[in-house]
This record gives C-alpha cells, structure tokens and sequence, in this order.
C-alpha cells in the first residue's frame, strides 16, 4: 500500500473479468476505484467526479478508448488526467497509437502484479505533482492580480485637467505588472503641474517593485511644502528659478537614495520629468535616458527634447541639467516610453520612430485621440505577436491662451 494520499482510479473495459481483475490491484494498492464498461459511461464518469487515473482498454463497443483519449485531450478539464493504456502484447500498433494520442503509459492484459503496480503508482505520482504545481501557479496568478491591483493604485485615478489643456496618459501593461509608470500632478503650493513619465529597467516582479519606487519618491519630493521653501533661496544663489529647483532636486534626491539605498539591487529607470505653468505654457524639465519626447507644433511641425542626462539610480551625487520649452497653442507634447517604437510585428520587425512619427502628421481631434490612435496602430501592427514591453504614454495639449 502507498504511503501517498489515495487516488481514484478510473477503470474502462467492457469485459467484467478484467474490470475485477484491476480493481483488486487498485484497491490492494491503498486506492478507490470506478468502473465503466465503454467509453461513453466513462467520460460521463470523467465529468461527473474527479478521477486521478483512468486504465483504459482500447477495443471497446459504442466508444473506444482512442475515441476516448481525443476526447480526453480535446477538454480542458480532462487533458490533464493521466491515461494507461490496456492492451494485449500482440496489439502493440494500438498501444503506439495511445501514447501518439496522449496515454502516460500503457499495461499489458497479463497484469504482472510488480508492473502494475509501478506504473499506476508512477502515473498516480505525476499527476499528485501536476495538482500540486498547477495548486501553485494559481496562487501566483492571485498574487500577481493583487500586485497588479495594487500596482495600477500607484498610478493616478484621474489627471490634471486645466483650463485651456488637455493631459491624457495610456498605460498597457506586458505582463500582469509593469516597470513603465506615469503620473501627473499639481503641486501643492504652486499653481504648477508635475508631469512624469519613466521605465524601469527589467520586467516583472522586480521592475514592478521599483517602479512604484521611483514613482513616489518623484511626487513625494516635489511636493514637500517645506522642501520647496527651504529651496526658493538656493535658486537665487544658484541662478536657478524655483520650479527649476523643484525638477532638479526631485531627481538629485530619487536618484542618490536608490543608489544609497538599492545599489545591491542595480535596479535604474529612464524619467522624463517636466514642471508645467499651464497659465503660461512654460516646462521646465529634465530627461534622463528617457525616449525623447515629442512637441507637435500647431504648424504641424515635430522636433525632439534632448536626453539631458543619464539614467537615474546609478551614479551617486550627479548633477541632473535642466531644460525648458514653451507650449504655445495648438502645440502637444507626448512623452512615451520603448515598448512602442520597439514592439515587434510576426516578421519581427519593430514599429520604430519613422511609423510613429508618420501617424503624428495627421491633424489632433484631443490629447486622448492621439493616444488612442497611436495604440491601435501599435497593436495593429503587432498582430499575432506577444506584447514585447509595456507601452505607456502621456500627452499635454494646449488649447489656448490663458492669460
């Protein structure tokens, strides 16, 4: 008898001989057992109960056992339960045909008592280990939904929506977490609105920790009233304007505490992060290592932001530069990351800037629609493809003056 959790045993053959003939092993063996006469009481039997183990005879009225094995693997429920197949030593062409058709193994009709054993015991085992890995994966899959909930909670609800502007983002994700983030948001002393856009490197679990990192300590920073206070006089002394103060030491402090902090973990992200006036259309802003965002003139012309510095979380005590642009009416920026100029199609080719570039030419009905039509076109040209890398957006337009 095994010292293993018992099975049932499914037992299918119209001779009731050999039905009590393997049903006393089984039962010799420590485990319980069902019986079906043809393959059509077996599969309501399948249906009906769960089973660890079918022995199945091949040569059967109404239903075979190859009719069925097809059946069997055709279910998504029933593929996984492990199939011996039973069949005399002369009829080894049908015992081929089983194994071809999806059988763990077969047995001879002589029922050797030390080879019937080993087999159903072996067979019973797999399918105690398939049980127990497909028990875990399911309790990764709850996990990485929680992650996943969790994760988008980091990710604002609802963006900054200023008179005279639009801010959209789009955010689709590889796999069930994400290392791409975004946020935008106002500060909380100054009529300015903080626009963000970062990937971080790597995929999964890791990337999705950190991204969450990164995330907070940019908007945490930039929002500390007493921060930005503390700071107003160093702009002076530096010739710096506060908001220029605010992006840089939102970035100085995010990068030197992950690198103080998290260097073990050599975890770093591209950020874009810009400092709105929406009275005035004026953003400051730095890019470290982020694709460089592009401003769509209300001409229809399109130019690049420069990578101004490094990818943050690397290099300790580094000075970030700062930049600024001027959004006037009818301009957009849209900042993104590289899971949409590098997302592959079946041929394995990648979108690249040209195509994405090629589809800013055309007018802008709102910031929304341009970030809608971007990535249906994405996914359209991915077609078949797996998603590569998560795909993330944001775009700020200027409607109007608001002076």
């Amino acid at each position: 008898m095994s010292d293993a959790k018992p099975g049932c045993v499914l037992i299918v053959d119209d001779h009731k001989t050999n039905r009590m003939k393997m049903a006393f092993g089984i039962k010799n063996l420590g485990h319980t057992v069902e019986m079906a006469e043809n393959g059509r009481q077996a599969l309501e039997i399948l249906r009906a109960q769960a089973i660890d183990l079918v022995l199945l005879d091949i040569v059967m009225p109404e239903m075979d056992g190859f009719q069925v094995l097809e059946t069997m693997k055709r279910d998504k429920v029933l593929r996984n339960i492990p199939v011996i197949v039973i069949s005399a030593e002369t009829e080894m062409e049908q015992v081929v045909k089983g194994i071809e058709l999806g059988a763990e193994d077969y047995l001879p009709k002589s029922f050797d008592p030390v080879l019937f054993k080993a087999r159903v015991e072996a067979c019973l085992e797999k399918k105690r280990l398939r049980d127990n890995e497909q028990l875990y994966l399911r309790g990764l899959e709850r996990e990485l939904q929680i992650g996943q909930r969790i994760q988008r909670s980091f990710l604002p609800d609802s963006l900054p929506q200023p008179p005279g502007w639009e801010i959209a983002a789009h955010f689709q994700a590889a796999k069930e977490v994400a290392g791409d983030f975004y946020d935008a948001f106002w500060l909380s002393r100054q009529e300015k609105i903080g626009v963000v856009l970062g990937d971080v490197c790597g995929k999964g679990v890791g990337a999705a920790l950190f991204m969450t990192l990164f995330r907070s300590l940019i908007r945490a920073v930039a929002n500390l009233d007493d921060f930005i206070h503390t700071d107003l006089s160093a702009a002076a002394a530096n010739s710096l304007e506060p908001e220029a103060v605010v992006v840089e030491k939102a970035v100085t402090l995010t990068n030197n505490y992950i690198c103080h902090n998290h260097q073990q973990a050599n975890m770093f992200s591209t950020l874009f992060f810009g400092l709105l006036d929406p009275m005035t259309g004026r953003m400051v802003y730095t890019n470290a290592g982020q694709e460089p965002p592009l401003i769509l003139s209300s001409k229809g012309d399109i130019h690049r932001l420069d990578i101004t510095n490094p990818v943050i979380g690397i290099i300790p005590g580094i000075k970030f530069n700062i930049r600024e642009i001027w959004l006037h009416p009818g301009d957009t920026l849209l900042a993104y990351t590289d899971g949409i100029t590098e997302a592959f199609n079946p041929e394995g080719q990648m979108f690249s800037e040209h195509r994405l570039e090629a589809l800013l030419n055309k007018p802008i009905a709102s910031a929304a629609a341009l970030l809608e039509l971007i990535a249906a076109s994405v996914d359209t040209y991915m077609g078949s493809s797996n998603q590569s890398d998560d795909i993330t957006m944001i775009a700020v337009r200027r409607l109007t003056d608001c002076n």
